[in-house]
């Protein structure tokens, strides 16, 4: 296509649309079987149980230190399917692209897609475009519904929590919130810090096998603290976090002390957090650290009968209650 930017033609059903579609989305993705012309995908599923989800980003900026909203989209959708157990297959894509867009920027985040998508093995097989007037988006949002298989086999849950039991994560956290929040370019700063915005799918899979493990989720929006007062909440449980334990690389540490932030409440792309039985914690964490990425992997903290709360174990030895996340520290953020 000739056009350096978006217009509103691009979204008229007409050529300009077509070419959008073939040379711009058909082109980068390389799918064969990907049939822009066809209303509906044929989806083939191997046995077991089949799983579904569905995600929206809105990130800002598009691009990042790690990645951008094409790869972030893809890592999202598919890391929700692999924490719940399956193993993703199929994605569908709708992309929200806003007047004046520079085409070689949505062309890059296509490719990134494509990239991420190859290296987790799932495919795009479906799709839609929307062009949005100037001025009524932030450049390009993301839709996407993901299917994956779970092999037949305990299902994971909440409900399975029991006193008692380890909370591991799977690498540090706060890199993606942070990275981006300097992406922004905001209050002046800049850093090398990039992204953990990656698929989970090697880590979920390491611990499949393992029959004490209870649950897993990855710290998105609300970071690790909201993960455990999912689970605090749902179980009547008390989550106990050891400071000393949680993994925080050096430039989220500074940043967040500068700014006042809390790590422990910044989005991660590309982490899980798993609840595990006491006695296999040491198993999980062995499996995780052999795993390439996997170095920083640490047990965290524990849970315990009690009273819905999440407390942290502080570096002097004393403990202090983490309470549940109510403004929005970042947004705009996956």
């Amino acid at each position: 296509m000739q056009e350096t930017h978006i217009t509103l033609a691009h979204g008229n059903g007409g050529r300009f649309m077509r070419e959008l579609i073939e040379e711009v989305f058909a082109a980068s993705l390389q799918n064969p079987e990907l049939d822009i012309h066809a209303d509906a995908a044929s989806i083939p599923l191997p046995p077991g149980e089949v799983l579904f989800t569905t995600d929206g980003f809105t990130v800002q900026p598009l691009e990042f230190p790690g990645g951008n909203i094409g790869s972030l989209a893809i890592h999202g959708t598919c890391n929700d399917l692999a924490v719940s157990g399956a193993t993703p297959l199929y994605l569908s894509l709708n992309a929200f692209i806003e007047e004046g867009t520079e085409v070689e920027l949505l062309r890059r985040i296509v490719v990134a897609m494509a990239a991420a998508a190859a290296e987790i093995g799932v495919k795009i097989v479906a799709g839609d475009t929307k062009v949005l007037n100037r001025g009524e988006g932030g450049g390009v949002y993301l839709a996407t519904t993901g299917v994956g298989v779970r092999e037949k086999g305990p299902r994971l849950s909440m409900a399975n929590i029991q006193p008692g039991d380890k909370l591991l994560v799977s690498g540090s956290v706060g890199n993606h919130g942070i990275s981006v929040m300097l992406a922004r370019e905001a209050f002046g700063m800049r850093g090398d810090l990039q992204s953990d915005a990656a698929s989970v799918l090697p880590f979920t899979q390491a611990l499949l096998e393992l029959p004490g493990l209870r649950f897993m989720r990855d710290p998105t929006r609300g970071g690790l603290a909201t993960v455990a007062h999912e689970i605090a909440r749902h179980r009547g449980l008390r989550i106990r976090l050891d400071q000393q334990a949680i993994p925080l690389r050096d430039p989220v540490i500074a940043v967040c002390e500068m700014l006042g932030y809390d790590p422990l409440y910044l989005a991660c792309e590309g982490r899980v957090v798993a609840v595990v039985a006491e006695d296999q914690a040491e198993a999980a964490l062995a499996a995780w650290q052999a795993l390439p990425g996997g170095e920083e992997a640490a047990i965290i903290g524990d849970t315990e009968a009690g009273d819905g709360l999440v407390t942290l174990r502080t570096e002097l030895g004393g403990e202090r209650i983490l309470e549940e996340l109510e403004d929005d520290p970042l947004p705009r953020i996956c």
